[in-house]
């Protein structure tokens, strides 16, 4: 509707991604003058995309949160930059690039569409994120688990990589003991806390769900197994040495596991839970690849009985 109402010449919907201290900008879709579409960028390697401080444009807005017009590059016309806004502050950009400077009715107009998404946006993260940490909820990651298997099946297509997506299965030790000891709002807060850390530890590409009570799930987006089992553990690091407030310290068990292209979630979950549970049984305040136990013959792997069973 805006590339119509302004004759642009393209209109482009950028995501801003977290990517540790660096902004990454990563297209989601243009559309030119002509008809053509432009689709997602890939985000299998995050450091190829170009980060918010590439564009004094795009750096004037994420961190104003305020339009920013400009004379476009290699006489392109002109460009304007506005803030898509999320409940985290600015999730996306939105730009227009035209023949001429964008007057100020147009761009009201532009402003008032993006509140109606802000509002829309407001209302599925309502449906589709916990209420209490502001992560993916379980009901997200069950209807959307045939997306996150088309990293993987593109990755299986691709012989010259092999690196898997990977889920984890996050939980924290004795967590019924501390809303015991503590009661339940510093529970709650330690919840919150653990999913801050979720955050800062993992990249924009990855996704983070909470799945209940203590129980949080990750999709690792592609890494080699050195690199999920460093990722995981920088986790497993960051909680145990934070200082929460009241309870001191706390801990998280991790299990996890490679996706296969032909998963389906329940087989996935399983054999991160296996893992998972193969760390509390050993001490806790662990991470557990579960391949890697298959190999070292720590764990069996489950037989799948062919035959029907009705009941």
């Amino acid at each position: 509707m805006l590339a119509s109402f302004l004759n642009a010449r393209m209109v482009t919907i950028y995501r801003v991604l977290d990517d540790g201290e660096v902004g990454r900008v990563a297209r989601q879709i243009a559309l030119r003058r002509d008809g053509t579409e432009l689709g997602p960028e890939d985000l299998s390697d995050l450091d190829r995309l170009p980060t918010v401080n590439s564009e004094l444009a795009w750096r004037e807005c994420v961190l104003l949160h305020d339009i920013v017009h400009e004379e476009a590059p290699a006489g392109r016309g002109w460009r304007s930059v506005f803030p898509l806004e999320g409940e985290g502050g600015v999730i996306g950009i939105l730009e227009i690039v035209a023949d001429e400077g964008m007057r100020p009715r147009e761009a009201s107009l532009v402003t008032g569409v993006l509140r109606i998404v802000r509002n829309h946006l407001a209302l599925l993260d309502y449906g589709e994120r916990d209420t209490l940490t502001g992560l993916l909820n379980r009901k997200t990651f069950e209807t959307s688990f045939g997306k996150l298997l088309a990293r993987p099946n593109r990755l299986a297509r691709n012989p010259t990589s092999n690196e898997p997506s990977w889920l984890a299965v996050i939980d924290i030790d004795r967590f019924k003991s501390i809303n015991d000891s503590y009661g339940h709002l510093f529970g709650d807060e330690v919840l919150l806390l653990v999913a801050r850390l979720l955050r800062n530890t993992f990249r924009g590409a990855d996704r983070l769900f909470r799945f209940g009570g203590e129980e949080f799930v990750v999709v690792l987006d592609r890494a080699s197994a050195a690199g999920a089992a460093a990722a995981f553990d920088r986790l497993r690091v960051a909680i145990q040495n934070h200082v929460f407030p009241q309870v001191g310290r706390v801990t998280v068990s991790v299990g996890y596991t490679a996706i296969r292209p032909q998963d389906v979630p329940a087989s996935c979950i399983e054999r991160a839970d296996a893992a998972l549970y193969h760390a509390k049984r050993n001490g806790r305040n662990q991470s557990h690849n579960y391949e890697h136990l298959l190999e070292c013959g720590q764990l069996q792997a489950k037989q799948v009985r062919s035959e029907v069973e009705l009941f």
